[in-house]
């Protein structure tokens, strides 16, 4: 469905994205998470067509996106700054999209009056940083897009309307194959909804999987030994170990490896204390990036 390969976009000698790849099915919902200034926004711009990649390419049903009119007319872009024609209200906005998006629906759209209960009289830029977010997604699903790519989406959204929004986006992909690409720090809520996820940092992608696979192949163990240090020394040989500490007398790992391979390693050694316990994918987000040098750090202030 969505193709990116070999992509790079820099902005006066910085490179913003570099040389990444990205695969994403036809009626998934993608997670894009990364660190602060990892290109994560600029990759969804030029998803959408907005920004022109300096190397590499971008195919969107087999077509290129940038400068394809009928392409971006099945393509829709939330983004994290919602932006709205000036003193117009929510019907102006309507017969805007409706101009620019053929598969507009005219009838969902008066549904989905009911589901956001805003008066379309009512000017957007008056409204609250929330009820503009509902009604750049009232807008959005009316247009009935193949791809909606969204830059954290449910900011400003309490959670009943979060809730909402994403059985809405659900009843999309279930009836009509909607492909969703979405990037949020609220990676609890992505978890809940994401099938598929990569991970950015300065502009590349370290990891991309899916959620499921992600989460069974890292783990979080808590052993003590007997011979503590030379086990332990052992260990840090024999397993993929992302992050390490010690608690009293027993040692808290986080290791990335299948979890029978794990368990084969470590029982021989006969711990006196073995657990092996599920991540968040926050957790997994925090150790992942602690890998490569994106670590939380003691700060004294």
């Amino acid at each position: 469905m969505i193709q990116v390969e070999n992509l790079t976009k820099s902005f006066e000698q910085e490179k913003a994205v570099e040389d990444l790849n990205i695969s994403v099915n036809k009626g998934s919902i993608y997670g894009l998470l990364g660190s602060n200034g990892a290109g994560k926004t600029t990759l969804l711009k030029i998803l959408a067509g907005i920004y022109r990649p300096d190397q590499g390419s971008v195919y969107i049903q087999g077509e290129p996106i940038y400068e394809n009119v009928s392409l971006k007319q099945d393509v829709v872009f939330i983004p994290d700054a919602l932006y709205f024609l000036p003193q117009a209200n929510i019907q102006q906005m309507a017969e805007f999209y409706k101009s620019f998006y053929p598969n507009w629906d005219q009838e969902r759209y008066e549904k989905l009056k009911q589901v956001f209960n805003i008066n379309p009289k009512r000017k957007v830029h008056r409204l609250s940083k929330g009820m503009q977010r509902q009604v750049a997604f009232w807008l959005a699903l009316s247009a009935m897009p193949s791809v909606l790519i969204l830059d954290e989406p449910i900011d400003g959204l309490d959670p009943v309307m979060r809730q909402k929004i994403k059985n809405l986006l659900f009843q999309d992909i279930a009836e009509r194959e909607l492909t969703v690409i979405i990037s949020s720090h609220n990676l609890r809520e992505l978890e809940d909804i994401c099938d598929h996820v990569g991970i950015m940092h300065k502009g590349t992608l370290q990891i991309e999987k899916e959620l499921d696979e992600l989460k069974t192949d890292t783990h979080k163990i808590q052993v003590a030994f007997e011979e503590d240090e030379e086990v332990k020394d052992q260990l840090t040989e024999e397993l993929n170990i992302l992050h390490e500490e010690k608690r009293g007398s027993v040692h808290l790992f986080i290791i990335r490896g299948n979890k029978w391979d794990i368990e084969k390693k470590i029982r021989p050694f006969q711990p006196l204390v073995f657990d092996m316990l599920p991540l968040t994918l926050e957790e997994i987000f925090i150790y992942e990036m602690g890998g490569i040098g994106y670590e939380i750090e003691n700060v004294l202030i």
